[in-house]
């Protein structure tokens, strides 16, 4: 595949403060690059370089000649005029100007003729053929089709964009950047401002999309089905990796886990080099002062691998319940709701909830999911049915409003009022845990951002001590490692947890079943979203879903290969236990030579005291036989150091 785009050497500053340095990557043709890392890394700064916005303090960005390029901000500033469909047709503005002239040539072949018509007649087929070859016959139905993808009704069409919201106004921008399909698409956060339906059409659209295309966004569902490469900026570097989301998680994963690794091994390898050249020099003979010389000039010229630094971003979250409940947690039976004399909003649901499973609520806006919660707790009286909570059941409530916060409370306060009989060094503790420190811990609530209410919110759900955990949009506003963190906690929560989530990859990662609110009612999917996705295709394409009864019935069972499994652990062990045996040895036999070794020093240390008595300085055949016994130890030594170093750098490798 042909480069699209080549960035070197990309360093951005802003002041003192540091962005990002040594960006290089490339993007190839067709391919759909992500941008990740966390807030403040210089995501959307790196898209303003790329596009020209903002001049790198270094590096370069090279665009393939003759490639175009479209840039959808974060937030819009420009204002156009004309009605919707008008500007994201203008996309297209090759093709409206060709459409013009054919047109115009149509009306010249009425008043033309003979040569003239003839070659009028040639050209325009010439043109006309071009024309179509560009799209010229469905690029009004593509605009319009990509409008409606994105949320809008076909009234909505004529709406100028001066009336138009932010959001619309963004959903507008996006549309017309699609319509036009540049060869380099590059999307910053492009579904903040539309609904499931309108993200699930715009990852079919980017999955065809025939062009390069560069995304940052914080829905990692979105990133794991719209991305091949994951260009990660944490850590102040720029590393590159192969394949979507999940990929991209496993492999930065692997990556630092083999970087720790390195670092480790190679400190090891420092500490025993600076050991043996100590001990080298305490044997203080030529030979061995020379060799910890050489040692010393090898080890100052190793290229010292840096501790690897895993950002300490998200929270030290624990969930564990106080005691254990009843198998049957909740029950909800025929339950149906309305607010005075609105539409009801759903009629006769019922469900089971047992314990340690994790059900996810979901369904479009409107359909009463949080309502449905707001029961469960007490907090709304349904128009019929019932909630029956079961044996032993304690609840856990995490709102998605953050009413259970009192707002004129400090932080301190909230937690301490919560939980009187949490100690100030524990209440600071946990505070620190959700990583409010020192001062912070006398904010009030009502300073907090949304991110910070949530994770407070988090620390009082933590401490609750709750078996039934029921959350409302409990990801919102949580940065993408926070949103790790809680989905590891729920995962080994060993109580029962109900929640309402748009995210979709938090509820493919949690969920062990799934309720579908409809209008049509309550659908149930025994598995996670993917499950969910898959199993709600069969059943529209069976027609099954609008017929009143619960398709779903039982769960899929997937077989793994525990023998081989197994197998591998065992030999695993066994090579494992062969060289820890045979390093044992070496260790061994290493400190039997310096034992040795000590030994024929003192035997030395003793002749050569005998050499300065005065007495034996007077008899020669003693003097005889002791320079022949310190000539023995000399050779033995020799010999010993040998057998010393050797098994030193045995040990290395």
């Amino acid at each position: 595949m042909a480069t699209v785009l080549s960035c070197s050497d990309l360093s951005k500053a802003f002041g003192s403060d540091l962005i990002f340095e040594n960006v290089s990557f490339q993007l190839e043709e067709h391919e759909h690059l992500g941008i990740l890392g966390a807030n403040g890394v210089g995501k959307s700064t790196l898209l303003k370089t790329i596009v020209g916005q903002l001049t790198p303090d270094t590096g370069s960005v090279t665009r393939a000649s003759g490639a175009s390029i479209g840039y959808l901000a974060q937030y819009q500033e420009n204002s156009v005029e004309g009605t919707i469909y008008e500007i994201v047709l203008s996309a297209r503005n090759d093709l409206l100007l060709a459409e013009a002239e054919l047109r115009s040539m149509e009306e010249s072949m009425e008043r033309l003729s003979g040569d003239e018509l003839t070659q009028l007649i040639d050209n325009y087929h010439k043109k006309s053929e071009a024309f179509e070859s560009k799209g010229g016959l469905v690029f009004r139905s593509e605009a319009a089709g990509v409008l409606k993808g994105l949320g809008f009704s076909e009234e909505e069409f004529e709406k100028t964009f001066q009336t138009l919201s932010g959001g619309q106004k963004t959903r507008v921008n996006l549309g017309r950047l699609l319509v036009q399909k540049p060869d380099i698409l590059i999307l910053d956060e492009p579904i903040n401002h539309l609904d499931l339906s309108s993200i699930e059409w715009l990852e079919g659209f980017l999955a065809n999309y025939s062009g390069a295309v560069i995304i940052v966004a914080h829905d990692r569902y979105f990133l794991n089905r719209t991305i091949d490469h994951a260009l990660d900026l944490s850590r102040h570097e720029a590393k590159m990796y192969k394949g979507n989301y999940k990929a991209y998680i496993e492999q930065r994963d692997r990556y630092l886990l083999t970087r720790e690794r390195e670092y480790e091994k190679q400190q090891a390898e420092i500490e025993h080099q600076e050991a043996v050249i100590k001990k080298l020099k305490q044997f203080n003979r030529e030979k061995s002062i020379k060799r910890a010389e050489s040692r010393e000039k090898m080890l100052a010229k190793i290229e010292r691998v840096e501790r690897p630094e895993r950002e300490q971003t998200g929270m030290n979250l624990v969930l564990e319940p106080d005691q254990r409940s009843g198998n049957d947690v909740l029950e909800v039976k025929g339950l149906s709701m309305r607010f005075d004399d609105d539409p009801f909003l759903y009629r006769n649901i019922s469900f089971l909830v047992h314990r340690q499973e994790r059900v996810a609520i979901i369904g479009d806006n409107g359909t009463g999911k949080t309502t449905t919660l707001k029961i469960i707790n007490g907090l709304l009286k349904p128009v019929e049915g019932s909630v029956r909570i079961g044996t032993n059941v304690s609840i856990g409530y995490y709102d998605q409003e953050q009413q259970n916060l009192d707002e004129s409370n400090t932080l301190f306060a909230e937690l301490q009022n919560a939980y009187p009989n949490l100690d100030n060094t524990k209440v600071r503790s946990v505070l620190a845990a959700f990583r409010f420190t020192g001062d912070d811990a006398m904010k009030r609530i009502s300073e907090l951002s949304g991110g910070e209410r949530g994770r407070v919110s988090l620390a009082k759900l933590m401490l609750s001590g709750a078996n039934l955990l029921i959350l409302d949009e409990p990801t919102n506003h949580l940065d993408m490692d926070s949103k790790e963190i809680l989905e590891n906690a729920l995962n080994s929560f060993t109580g029962t947890v109900l929640y309402v989530s748009h995210d979709r990859y938090f509820i493919n990662q949690t969920a062990t079943r799934i309720l579908d609110l409809t209008q049509a009612g309550l659908v149930e999917y025994l598995g996670n979203y993917d499950y969910y996705l898959e199993k709600k295709a069969q059943f529209e394409e069976a027609g099954l879903l609008n017929s009143g009864v619960n398709p779903n019935s039982s769960k899929d069972i997937s077989s793994n290969n525990e023998t081989v499994a197994a197998s591998d652990s065992k030999s695993d062990y066994r090579l494992q236990k062969q060289e820890k045996a045979a390093r044992r040895k070496i260790e061994l036999a290493l400190a039997k030579a310096e034992e040795c070794i000590s030994k024929l020093e003192k035997e030395k240390e003793e002749i050569e005291r005998q050499f300065s008595d005065p007495e034996t300085a007077k008899n020669s055949a003693k003097l005889n036989e002791l320079s022949a016994k310190l000539e023995e130890i000399n050779l033995e030594l020799t010999k010993q150091y040998d057998e010393w170093e050797r098994l030193s750098t045995e040990l290395e490798d």
